[in-house]
């Protein structure tokens, strides 16, 4: 019995592999996607020279309401927030920790036609001292 995903399950996957492609591109280690423990969640975690990039991929196939970047919420934010405090106590390191954004337009899931913005510190929490 084959199980279909929603088609913004399917975008997002897409979206999440071409900011992987991009991240990649640009000399980033990919240290985890998709990571998950228990509530916790962070699309990817990169490293970037001496710090640690985590990175929210925001995916739409418009942007009649917005750019993607624009739906990264102030809850979004706290809860990527809590998920890296998380991350951080189960991967101890010393790195600085960064977050940014990127967001992915494309046309379909099958489409090569897409628009990608790297959003580089996107915002700036308050991490837990480590």
């Amino acid at each position: 019995q084959l199980k279909y995903m929603a088609k913004h399950n399917s975008l997002g996957k897409r979206g999440e592999e071409l900011a992987r492609e991009y991240l990649a591109s640009k000399g980033y280690a990919i240290c985890e996607e998709n990571w998950h423990s228990g509530k916790y969640e962070l699309d990817i975690v990169a490293q970037d020279g001496m710090e640690l990039v985590i990175v929210e991929v925001k995916t739409r196939s418009k942007t009649d309401y917005g750019n993607p970047e624009d739906f990264v919420t102030p809850q979004k934010i706290k809860r990527t927030v809590d998920a890296a405090n998380h991350y951080l106590e189960l991967q101890p390191h010393h790195l600085d920790i960064r977050f940014d954004i990127i967001s992915v337009v494309l046309d379909d899931v099958n489409s090569d036609n897409y628009e990608l913005e790297h959003i580089i510190d996107a915002f700036m929490p308050d991490l837990r001292t480590r």
